[in-house]
């Protein structure tokens, strides 16, 4: 509810998204004069209210003061229905809008709705594929801010999310998460053919195949076909006029399809092991490889063939075993 014509007139604008408050100096319009005027000051470079605890400037009252509740800590705006304190009264308004439903931005393409213009402004970016965040390295560009952030880690190779546990590190923190599972035993994917579980359901979509020898990866250009998708990548190579091995190693003559394999080459060079077995005094340069090894101590024996009684540790042994009846020696 609105006390004044005029205060409900400026609300309506929010929805029609009439901006009739025009910048001279750059494209800029605004739904209110008191915003213009806060805008114009940005072309003048005026910012005549200065923070006394450190050296920003701001361009009217209203900032200075939003600005020193950063140095005191204070929270004056408060949720009469949960415990959630805010520094703006803007931030206030736009948290209660999660107490009432309410969502007064509408998208004009289709029928979603949200709580602030900012989401609204985000959203939008997918019906006329903006991507206003652009890579300085490649052609890559990004709706969100944040998603470039994550890109330029692949250029930059930081990996800021680290394993508690072992030496592995990730770009994401989803990514760290997933890997926790492995050291947790979260393995609630179970194979209903033998023993083995996995952290994932595409692991376990990926395991399957080895009992029912679906290769359904397929290379275009040769008849070859592939139980997994990295497997496929890995073999294309070998069909490009570089002869498929760009990744070269640098104190030997081996070279590799991919940067993962010549990663895990150079770990024979210079000795590391970082995967310990807890049980003997054996390490390993994958996870892969010590997972196998484990099955020497725990006798688990997860492979089985399923025309006679025999089982094995390694899907390996259970492909030469099954040659035994299919008489292909």
């Amino acid at each position: 509810m609105y006390k004044h014509v005029c205060a409900l007139n400026r609300h309506k604008r929010t929805h029609a998204e009439e901006k009739p408050f025009k910048c001279k100096v750059c494209p800029s319009s605004f739904s209110r004069l008191g915003h213009l005027k806060s805008h114009l000051s940005i072309h003048i470079e005026e910012k005549p209210f200065a923070c006394l605890v450190c050296p920003a400037k701001f361009i009217n009252a209203a900032q200075l003061k939003s600005h020193l509740r950063s140095h005191s800590e204070a929270k004056p705006f408060k949720c009469t229905m949960c415990s959630s304190v805010f520094r703006e009264s803007s931030g206030l308004k736009k948290h209660m809008r999660i107490h009432s439903g309410e969502k007064p931005f509408k998208c004009t393409v289709c029928s979603l709705s949200f709580t602030d213009s900012w989401n609204l402004k985000k959203h939008m970016r997918i019906h006329n594929g903006e991507k206003p965040f652009k890579c300085t390295v490649c052609p890559s560009s990004f709706t969100e801010s944040s998603n470039l952030k994550k890109h330029m880690r692949i250029h930059s190779g930081e990996k800021p999310f680290k394993c508690t546990l072992c030496p592995a590190n990730f770009r994401e923190s989803g990514q760290l998460k997933k890997h926790m599972s492995i050291h947790n035993g979260d393995n609630v994917f179970k194979c209903t053919l033998c023993p083995s579980s996995f952290s994932r359901s595409a692991h376990l979509k990926t395991h399957l195949r080895i009992h029912s020898e679906e290769k359904a990866f397929q290379c275009p250009l040769c008849p070859l076909s592939f139980q997994k998708y990295v497997s496929l990548r890995g073999h294309l190579k070998t069909h490009t006029d570089c002869g498929g091995k760009p990744f070269k190693c640098k104190v030997c003559p081996s070279s590799f399809s991919e940067s993962g394999g010549l990663t895990q080459h150079m770990k024979i060079h210079s000795g590391d092991k970082p995967f310990k077995c807890k049980v003997c005094p054996s390490s390993f340069t994958e996870s892969g490889y010590l997972k196998k090894h484990m099955r020497i101590h725990s006798g688990e024996k997860p492979f089985k063939c399923t025309l006679c009684s025999a089982a094995f540790s390694q899907s390996g042994n259970l492909k030469r075993h099954i040659r035994i009846h299919s008489g292909k020696n």
